[in-house]
């Protein structure tokens, strides 16, 4: 990557602000020495050395693809890349959408002075030398961007430590992150700034990013061709992420023999291709989830599917056993008895043995739950019951129930006329068990699905005994 405006030559060891001449501000202080150089400006010449990927960054936002529901003419997002705006922003979405694209050509605007961050490296202190510098700045009647890439790596002090600054218009805050912010950044300053959500590209969006790298000479410049196949299996590949597009192309274009990439190319220069799961943020939640429902839906396939993806991301194999066995219950339940016991039998297998065999085990238990009968039954029941004992209606255990084994027991009442079932023929028989508050009070009501049908009939039939008693 070429050498940031305003930062230090070679060696890039301080923040890099960024001016209409390259230099920093008169009379601004310089920037503190311990943040890493970050992103550069649009501006920039491009190093025909870099990654074909930086090469095409887009210079204008005009070249941005993929992201058009962010862009139109009055935007909060094209504001402020043209100098317009004064709301601080807040970047969202997967790798390779525009983030920092979007940066640097907020950096390009030359009436403001830009400062970069990166999460990783800066601690509080970086934050407030880049705030008093910005605060020098502004008397002098130049603003400052403050663009922070991973902003969710930031802990609360340092998130603590910019609220004043974006509350008071001394930064203009502009934040970068994969993670959902409502997760990962605290509320008081999700409340002072606008959250832009980039998708993931399409793949139209995909393909115009690899045929614009192919003939433009930033990129390939027309010195290769690219066979529709191994086009085609580059967006696949690429999964939405325009940045590894780029890098798949510049790998196949390097392992090209002919004028042309083909798809031979493509696969003799890759490993696999990558997962995007975040194990502490909303690609976790939101892969756990489509999992459960596609289990929940009884859809065998999706539910592998979710299960791989999790595994071949590094998803820890006792979460999912966890999930599986909390599933087996809430909703599969009595329709299925035996739901459980492999959901169980799977976790003790993670237990003693460990990836990559106890995946298999784990597949199993996903097979048996997604085709398994489906019931609610369960969770209804205790949610129901708790949902009783929450508002107050408990009263009184009757004293049928109640312990008799100590002295002065019977004297109370306690246990007095207890019925043993296992005294008469069926082994139930009709006696109070509830408390008075709740005579009558159905929590289980089995479905018609796999085993609970003949529940159904069952439940039916002891409730009539149970509560057939004289009080």
């Amino acid at each position: 990557m070429s050498t940031p405006r305003g930062a230090d030559s070679a060696d890039s060891v301080g923040l890099f602000a960024v001016d209409e001449s390259g230099a920093s501000n008169a009379g601004a202080p310089e920037p503190a020495p311990r943040a890493r150089a970050g992103v550069a400006s649009a501006a920039d010449p491009v190093d025909p050395g870099a990654p074909l990927a930086v090469r095409m960054r887009p210079r204008t936002l005009d070249e941005v693809l993929g992201q058009s529901h962010l862009l139109s003419d009055n935007s909060p997002l094209r504001r402020l890349v043209e100098g317009r705006g004064a709301s601080s922003l807040i970047l969202f979405g997967p790798p390779g959408t525009g983030k920092t694209t979007l940066a640097s050509l907020v950096a390009a605007d030359s009436d403001r002075h830009f400062v970069s961050l990166s999460a990783l490296s800066a601690g509080v202190k970086d934050v407030r030398a880049v705030i008093d510098s910005a605060r020098t700045r502004l008397a002098h009647g130049t603003r400052t961007v403050l663009f922070i890439d991973e902003v969710h790596r930031f802990s609360k002090s340092q998130q603590d430590a910019l609220l004043a600054a974006v509350e008071n218009g001394i930064v203009l805050l502009v934040a970068a992150t994969t993670e959902n912010p409502h997760f990962s950044i605290i509320s008081p300053l999700l409340s002072r700034s606008l959250i832009a959500e980039l998708q993931s590209l399409g793949e139209d969006a995909i393909s115009d990013v690899i045929l614009r790298a192919l003939s433009d000479e930033r990129g390939l410049g027309g010195r290769l061709g690219l066979d529709e196949d191994a086009r085609d299996d580059i967006v696949r590949l690429a999964g939405g992420d325009a940045r590894r597009s780029l890098t798949i192309l510049e790998a196949a274009a390097g392992a090209a023999r002919g004028e042309s990439i083909t798809a031979e190319d493509v696969e003799t220069s890759l490993d696999a291709a990558p997962v995007r799961y975040d194990r502490d943020g909303d690609q976790h939640y939101d892969v756990t989830s489509a999992f459960i429902k596609s289990i929940r839906g009884s859809d065998v396939d999706a539910a592998l599917h979710y299960l791989a993806r999790m595994l071949v991301a590094g998803e820890d194999p006792r979460f999912v056993a966890r999930r599986l066995m909390v599933h087996a219950s809430e909703d599969i339940g009595m329709a299925d008895p035996t739901a459980l016991q492999a959901a169980t039998a799977a976790s003790h297998v993670v237990e003693k043995v460990g990836m990559p065999e106890c995946r298999i085990a784990l597949a199993q238990a996903t097979i048996h739950l997604a085709t398994a009968p489906k019931s609610n039954g369960v969770i209804k029941a205790i949610n129901e019951a708790m949902g009783d004992v929450q508002a107050g209606r408990i009263g009184q255990v009757p004293k049928v129930l109640r312990d008799g084994h100590y002295k002065g027991a019977k004297g109370l009442g306690h246990g007095v006329g207890y019925k043993y079932p296992h005294d008469y023929a069926p082994g139930v028989v009709g006696q109070q068990y509830p408390p008075d508050e709740l005579l009558g009070r159905d929590y289980y009501t089995p479905t018609e699905h796999g085993h609970e049908r003949e529940l159904s009939t069952r439940v039916a039939k002891l409730r009539a005994i149970v509560r057939k008693f004289r009080k």
